[in-house]
């Protein structure tokens, strides 16, 4: 056998020769080809393999099952002729068993109707499923044949794509991202996160048909934003979807941050590369996709809350709870969880202002408790979200903004160590409440509750349950109750 093309793990040239062999025994054609090919050529890595035959794939999955001792399970879908096996990756480091995933197809050439991405599928050539490939650099197959066992077979010049750093399609770009819009968006998140260019005819395609990314499902959309947002660098995804059009059709209340407008002279900044430089700010900080979420949707709420005041300029007041309002709305319209992740963006987009203004006063302890008892475990993450929202290009004004934060944090530490609010649980429950009171479950231990917690966070009483029940049993007079038996 001739040597591989592209760089291999012994384990991997293990796994290469059992596919081989099976495929010699069936009598198929077989190769390697798409992400596997192009992440190994980039030095990234990479636990999927994509395996096309001239043939049945299902059969070959099988075939190649057997070679492994002990045999993998297959999964396998016969409408769509596809299998798949995973098998242990002994090169692995790190505490969680991995797997190498292999995914079997017989090669295919599709078209498809003009108001749908699922394509009629039919049995084809290799270079007929190459064809059918995204990006020249996802079109690049090596062969796993005797004859030519290990060369790269590249027709639309793909290497050379990866060696200038360009995202460009192999056949005319309108027509395969109208075969299946998701393209354009798969274009993007691959420019995006490997930091490479878009072909201008690419992009130029792209602002063109954009409007055929309505036949795409939300779900789909959001799973490559949200891949979008995980990349080094998020901005350069959220610009190329906001100047191609894209983001206006699936996304609009981030675009509407876009602009800046004057009166008398006075202007605002443009919010929306604003927030780009946000989230960039955070991603290099934090690997948490809501908090890069919490990042893009710090500001949304600025266009509707701006308005000028004489003498004084621009104002977004209230944007933080307007803000704070719109995220359940925007999660549900992106098809994002709603769930204790939307929860978490919501809170941060609330509090974002807040460390900041304890900047522009004398700090009092019952303030710092407040930001603590209100972001409780998510301190640390509005810290970074804070932080990150510093964008002015005056390194005078930056260089004092950080300043005056980082004596916020040591008042939040020191007043987290005296008071212990963080993660605060009520030192008094309800059940001690109406066990004391002979209360039934009612708005009365609802008000002595909230009343112990205004008084541990305003200062009145210390954090204890002694002073806390002290507290409850003159609360309780006040409301004209009494201790029962």
């Amino acid at each position: 056998m001739q040597p591989m093309q592209i760089p291999l793990s012994p384990y991997e040239q293990m796994i290469f020769a059992k596919i081989g062999k099976s495929a010699t025994a069936l009598g198929v054609e077989t190769y390697v080809v798409g992400g596997f090919v192009r992440d190994k050529l980039l030095k990234r890595p990479t636990k999927d393999i994509d395996v096309v035959c001239i043939g049945d794939g299902i059969a070959l999955a099988h075939e190649v099952a057997a070679q492994f001792r002990p045999h993998p399970h297959v999964s396998f879908f016969k409408n769509f002729g596809t299998a798949q096996i995973k098998v242990k990756d002994p090169e692995s480091s790190g505490d969680e068993e991995a797997f190498i995933e292999i995914e079997f197809v017989g090669a295919r050439k599709e078209s498809y109707n003009y108001d749908s991405r699922n394509p009629k599928v039919e049995a084809g050539t290799l270079q007929d499923d190459q064809n059918r490939r995204d990006f020249t650099i996802n079109a690049m197959a090596v062969s796993l044949n005797q004859d030519n066992y290990g060369e790269l077979l590249d027709p639309f010049n793909g290497m050379e794509d990866l060696a200038n750093k360009i995202v460009r399609t192999p056949l005319h770009p309108e027509e395969t991202f109208s075969d299946d819009p998701l393209r354009m968006m798969r274009a993007i998140r691959f420019a995006t996160q490997l930091n490479f260019s878009m072909e201008e005819k690419t992009l130029k395609a792209i602002s063109t048909i954009a409007g055929r990314i309505k036949i795409i499902s939300g779900e789909r959309i959001a799973d490559e934003l949200n891949k979008i947002l995980l990349s080094p660098k998020p901005s350069i995804g959220f610009d190329h979807l906001y100047q191609t059009g894209l983001l206006q059709l699936i996304f609009p209340q981030m675009t509407a941050l876009a602009g800046a407008e004057y009166i008398d002279g006075k202007g605002h900044k443009d919010n929306f590369y604003h927030t780009l430089q946000v989230v960039d700010n955070v991603a290099m900080e934090s690997n948490d996709l809501w908090l890069r979420w919490a990042a893009v949707l710090h500001d949304i709420a600025k266009p509707a809350t701006k308005k000028f005041e004489e003498g004084h300029g621009w104002t977004f007041h209230g944007h933080e709870v307007v803000g704070g309002r719109m995220v359940p709305k925007i999660f549900t319209q992106l098809k994002l969880p709603q769930n204790e992740k939307m929860k978490f963006v919501r809170k941060l987009v609330e509090l974002h202002l807040r460390p900041i203004s304890l900047t522009k006063e004398n700090i009092t302890d019952s303030a710092v408790r407040r930001l603590i008892f209100d972001a409780g475990e998510d301190l640390e993450s509005l810290f970074i979200l804070c932080k990150a929202d510093i964008t002015s290009k005056n390194q005078a004004k930056v260089k004092r903004y950080l300043a005056n934060f980082e004596l916020v944090l040591q008042r939040c530490a020191e007043v987290e160590e005296k008071d212990h609010i963080r993660n605060w649980q009520p030192p008094v429950t309800g059940e001690m409440i109406m066990e004391y009171f002979s209360l039934q479950p009612s708005r009365a231990v609802g008000d002595i509750k909230k009343a112990i917690r205004e008084a541990i966070l305003d200062g009145i009483i210390p954090n204890e349950y002694e002073a806390a029940f002290a507290f409850m049993v003159e609360k309780g007079k006040e409301m004209g109750l009494e201790q029962v038996g």
